[in-house]
């Protein structure tokens, strides 16, 4: 009863968003506040861009501080062809990950700033920034804004940094842009993009640095950069997300964990990068290292738990999927990847209600789907896995076994047209699947 009433608030809550998002449109988003940020070394060459918000009229913008490392100089844009530039920098904080700069002077429109504090989840979030694609042509991309709801507040690698996880799409670029509330108030940074889930710095930390009385000067910023660690892990970021390069990714957090073996995130994203090469021993070794130092750390803890569960250990991975959801209850992959081991264990009633409840979250989460597929095949509840496997494979899901398991299900209702339409699949897929070859010679013609 109690997971039937939680479903039926979360799809109460996603239906209801729609009408939040119709809502704030009524009155538009200052969107002439919202700031494109170019930043340049001092040849002149463009190593980022950006999004940031103005705060204050006479020219106060925030942004996130990994927009500004190795910039020089920073133009800025909005989105009514006026443009800017940032004169100098009146507060960094690297840890928390956020910048408050001074634009030239002039008279600027602005954003209201909220109150983070007062988030619920479920409540209605909206982003706005300027993707980029790391190219050349970056600097013309348009604003874009996007929709969705809060997930929860929780800490991440650092237990002390809350972040407002959501459903709000970011795009890269998007970093430093405005996560507004339903009366378009400031309420987060956009910070962090993942899938389902993306990140966002409250603004409550930020709003007791709003009225500085000093400045000071992008030198002065690349000089100290030279010695933080943050700087060095924010640019094996860039390498390792933007421009997918894994080696130089990993030179930078290694240069850092020779300074400084505690730096969570940078065991987290080295496990990524020894993770994009290929090399899986590696990986887990720096995921229990940061776990190690941060027990509580959702996603490190889902990503390990899928290595065990690649690796059949599932008493392992259900204990790091667990602990995951226990740490964030709405963390939509650790909720599919609780339910898929839990359903290869043997436990498949269990395995539903943590698959409904991903999907409630995120109905468009293809593995999800077909996780929960698998689940009801095991149960027997053939018409309904049918289902779920045909709407994985319209999101993009192509798994063998899916595949055979739709054909076990279309043999037993004797549709054998569909059947063997299966095994052709399997064998376009694995064209010397021999099992595949001798179910096709010895199924029966449809009449």
């Amino acid at each position: 009863m109690r997971n039937r009433f939680f479903l039926t608030t979360v799809s109460f809550i996603i239906a209801s968003l729609w009408v939040l998002i119709g809502s704030a449109n009524a009155h538009e988003v200052n969107k002439n506040a919202i700031a494109l940020l170019i930043a340049k070394d001092k040849a002149g060459k463009t190593v980022g861009t950006g999004s940031g918000f103005v705060a204050h009229p006479e020219g106060t913008l925030i942004t996130n501080y990994h927009v500004l490392v190795d910039a020089y100089s920073v133009e800025v844009q909005f989105p009514n062809g006026s443009h800017s530039q940032v004169e100098s920098i009146y507060k960094v904080d690297r840890k928390q990950d956020f910048a408050i700069l001074k634009l030239k002077e002039g008279f600027y429109s602005t954003l209201e700033i909220g109150d983070s504090s007062t988030l619920k989840p479920y409540d209605y979030t909206s982003a706005l920034g300027y993707p980029s694609n790391h190219e050349a042509s970056e600097t013309k991309e348009k604003l874009v804004q996007t929709y969705g709801f809060v997930l929860g507040v929780h800490s991440q690698a650092n237990p002390e940094i809350p972040f407002i996880y959501t459903t709000t799409p970011f795009s890269p670029g998007f970093s430093g842009g405005p996560v507004v509330n339903r009366s378009n108030q400031v309420v987060g940074l956009a910070t962090v993009e993942g899938r389902s889930i993306n990140l966002a710095l409250p603004i409550n930390p930020i709003k007791e640095f709003l009225n500085p009385q000093t400045t000071f000067s992008f030198e002065k910023l690349l000089a100290e950069d030279t010695q933080s660690q943050e700087a060095m892990y924010y640019r094996g970021n860039y390498y390792l997300y933007g421009l997918g390069d894994s080696e130089k990714a990993i030179a930078e957090f290694e240069k850092i964990l020779a300074l400084n073996p505690k730096f969570i995130l940078a065991h987290y994203d080295l496990a990524t990068a020894y993770r994009d090469m290929g090399m899986p021993e590696k990986s887990i070794a720096q995921y229990e290292k940061t776990l190690k130092l941060s027990p509580n750390f959702p996603e490190a803890l889902s990503n390990l738990g899928g290595y065990y569960f690649r690796e059949g250990k599932l008493d392992e991975a259900i204990q790091q999927f667990s602990k995951a959801v226990q740490s964030h209850p709405n963390f939509v992959q650790a909720l599919s990847n609780l339910g898929a081991a839990l359903n290869k264990q043997g436990h498949p009633h269990k395995a539903i209600a943590h698959l409904q409840q991903a999907l409630s979250i995120d109905p468009e989460f293809a593995i999800a789907n077909f996780n929960l597929g698998n689940a009801l095949f095991a149960l027997n509840r053939l018409d309904e896995a049918q289902k779920k496997f045909e709407l994985a494979q319209n999101q993009g899901i192509d798994f063998l076994s899916m595949h055979w398991k739709l054909y076990e299900i279309h043999k037993k209702k004797r549709h054998f047209d569909k059947a063997k339409k299966e095994l052709n699949t399997i064998l376009d897929i694995d064209p010397l699947n021999d099992k595949a070859k001798k179910q096709l010679s010895e199924l029966p013609t449809a009449h």
